[in-house]
């Protein structure tokens, strides 16, 4: 729910996009790229590309969707709660400039709580994606889901993982950013309270703004695999 950007300052993703993301980019996406883009070939490399989103103890046994030509479906079933997928550029900031960015595939896994009521909302935003829908569409919709009330508040405990080091999460730097978890929150719950972007809290985020949720992600010393995270860290561009 992908990294660097206006998203993030927002309380998104992450994606990272914070997270969620999501990403900015040094170029601009101004319109969606052909659907096939965004697709993979191989739903076999694709299943396994996600489960790098978090850690084998965790991935091995979550339950895995890919992008098809109409949205997201299940192609691997689990059995501890946990969905991972590969993001791509849409789970970011409702206005973000990368938000058409072709090349953002970030694995990413949600655990039950945010399966439950963080995962629908990029489902849907997905479906909308792939059926052609402009980002201001995409925008007007979901704000006016949020004003009528019809879109879940994320569950407490509701967080993800994003540790894949081989994911894609921007174009500035290229590549992965650092591995990291998110967490996502009520609007009501404000990033002041996490001390959030304080200095060696190595907590960042920001309150609801344009998406339906305050988010955290706090960075961890180790991709999914066990290599350590040796760039040293930072913030993500702005």
């Amino acid at each position: 729910m992908g990294v660097r950007g206006t998203a993030w300052r927002l309380g998104l993703a992450a994606c990272v996009g914070m997270a969620l993301a999501g990403a900015a980019s040094a170029a601009t996406y101004p319109t969606m790229a052909p659907a096939a883009s965004y697709l993979m070939a191989d739903q076999a490399a694709e299943i396994a590309f996600a489960r790098t989103g978090a850690p084998p103890s965790v991935s091995d046994d979550a339950t895995v969707m890919v992008l098809g030509a109409k949205g997201y479906v299940t192609a691997a079933s689990g059995k501890n709660g946990f969905v991972c997928l590969v993001q791509r550029a849409w789970f970011s900031g409702l206005q973000d400039d990368g938000f058409w960015n072709p090349k953002l595939m970030a694995p990413i896994c949600f655990n039950p709580e945010a399966a439950r009521s963080v995962l629908p909302v990029y489902l849907t935003r997905s479906k909308w994606a792939m059926a052609g829908v402009s980002q201001a569409e995409i925008f007007k919709r979901t704000r006016a889901l949020m004003a009528a009330g019809k879109l879940v508040q994320p569950s407490m405990g509701a967080m993800t993982y994003m540790m894949s080091k081989t994911g894609y999460l921007g174009d500035v730097p290229a590549g992965p950013w650092h591995p990291h978890v998110m967490f996502f929150m009520p609007p009501s719950v404000h990033a002041a309270d996490w001390g959030a972007g304080q200095p060696g809290t190595r907590v960042d985020g920001g309150d609801a703004g344009v998406d339906p949720w305050t988010m955290f992600y706090v960075l961890v010393s180790k991709w999914s695999d066990g290599t350590p995270d040796d760039a040293p860290a930072k913030p993500p561009a702005m």
